[in-house]
């Protein structure tokens, strides 16, 4: 299957080369456009496979180009953005937003998440189809690896994984792995996260399966 095609759109020039950099590193081919409305006319123009979208841009802004895109690709979007309480409106259904980065981050992060989002519009090769779970034995198995968990780390990521991409709050994991409806902390589902992130990420490092958002909870991508 080909590399996909990535447009960054970015009008501060260090961090879209940067990206670039990190992107191509991974064999993508990537563009960089700094203004909005020549984003629009280039995607519009060219396709490419994945937008990475700046929310505050010169001319018109991120919430304008997701919008106005939507009319006629479907292209995975990822924004980004340093304003934490437009989270709420990235993610709204009205928008279209598939995911976003919020700014100081790791360009190994965006890595990831362009990774993982491709993999999911695109389709993995069946071999690299990340998860298999049996319930009536516990049993899991990440990319044909065995994954040893407990059964409330079982639990977590059968919730998670059954609904790829759906962001869940602590309260509805909680509920999930607890049905008695005892009384626990949301450090104890963050506790039993971070050790399943752990066995995951011994068994595939180049991959993050499970995602925090911020002030919502988590996701799974696969």
């Amino acid at each position: 299957m080909p590399q996909a095609s990535i447009l960054i759109v970015e009008d501060e020039p260090k961090l879209a080369s940067l990206l670039k950099d990190y992107l191509q590193q991974e064999g993508y081919q990537c563009d960089i456009i700094g203004d909005g409305q020549q984003a629009l006319e280039r995607i519009r123009a060219e396709a490419p496979d994945l937008i990475l979208l700046d929310l505050m841009l010169p001319g018109l802004d991120g919430l304008s180009v997701c919008r106005e895109a939507r009319r006629f690709t479907d292209a995975p979007i990822i924004m980004v953005t340093a304003r934490v309480e437009e989270i709420d409106r990235l993610l709204g259904l009205e928008l279209g937003a598939d995911d976003y980065v919020c700014k100081p981050f790791s360009p190994r992060e965006v890595v990831a998440r362009v990774k993982a989002i491709l993999r999911r519009v695109r389709g993995a090769p069946v071999e690299e189809r990340a998860l298999m779970l049996d319930p009536s034995r516990y049993r899991a198995v990440l990319r044909g690896k065995p994954l040893e968990l407990t059964a409330i780390e079982f639990q977590l990521l059968k919730i998670l994984a059954d609904e790829p991409g759906r962001i869940f709050s602590r309260s509805q994991l909680m509920d999930g792995i607890y049905q008695d409806h005892r009384i626990v902390s949301d450090r104890t589902v963050d506790s039993h996260i971070k050790k399943l992130r752990k066995k995951m990420t011994e068994l595939f490092p180049d991959q993050d399966y499970i995602h925090s958002v911020y002030g919502l909870g988590y996701k799974y991508e696969g």
